[in-house]
């Protein structure tokens, strides 16, 4: 028969003395079940203590990445969204229709900006008021703050009200999007 009188309580320290040695074996056999489990200890296999520490992994810069820019812009009561512009360094209002092909100047804003006498109008147009005519330019620039497109197609028209920003603008951009009322315009 086997002696279990560790175990015991009534043993010669008594019940005080029992649940010490318990406690301890309960403790010795976390230390013991966290030196296997945790890979430490004097089992553990060690590195060589001559081995130098790992140098410090060389900080690299990450390549250079194209930032984009972007220009938000909300809608004027009218429903469009109106911009101070400069067109070959001559500012003036111009107003987004992302239904138009062309930026198209009035002779008025033309004239501002450089552009005048010998303009051929002989591109027909079917706009929302019917037929019209435009005459076509390059402009050098448009610039809306820090937004800058050079050579844009464009083209002059007779009877526009307002200066437009259409496609041959827009599709310079890197994307534009146009929702409950705010364009957002990015490059």
């Amino acid at each position: 028969m086997r002696d279990n009188r560790f175990m015991e309580p009534e043993g010669g320290g008594g019940v005080m003395g029992w649940a010490v040695k318990l406690l301890a074996l309960w403790v010795v056999a976390g230390v013991v079940l966290y030196i296997v489990v945790a890979g430490r200890g004097p089992l553990a296999p060690r590195e060589a203590a001559t081995k130098p520490a790992p140098a410090p992994a060389a900080t690299e810069k990450p390549p250079a990445q194209s930032v984009s820019n972007s220009l938000i812009l909300r809608a004027g009561r009218n429903g469009y969204v109106y911009v101070d512009a400069s067109v070959n360094g001559t500012p003036m209002r111009m107003a987004f229709d992302t239904g138009a092909s062309y930026v198209s100047l009035t002779q008025e804003d033309a004239e501002k900006a450089g552009i005048s006498g010998g303009l051929n109008y002989s591109m027909e147009f079917s706009t929302a008021n019917g037929h019209a005519y435009g005459a076509p330019v390059t402009l050098r620039q448009i610039r809306i703050g820090q937004l800058e497109i050079d050579d844009v197609r464009a083209v002059v028209m007779k009877d526009l009200g307002v200066s437009l920003l259409g496609q041959t603008f827009l599709s310079r951009l890197d994307t534009y999007q146009v929702h409950d009322g705010v364009m957002t315009l990015t490059w």
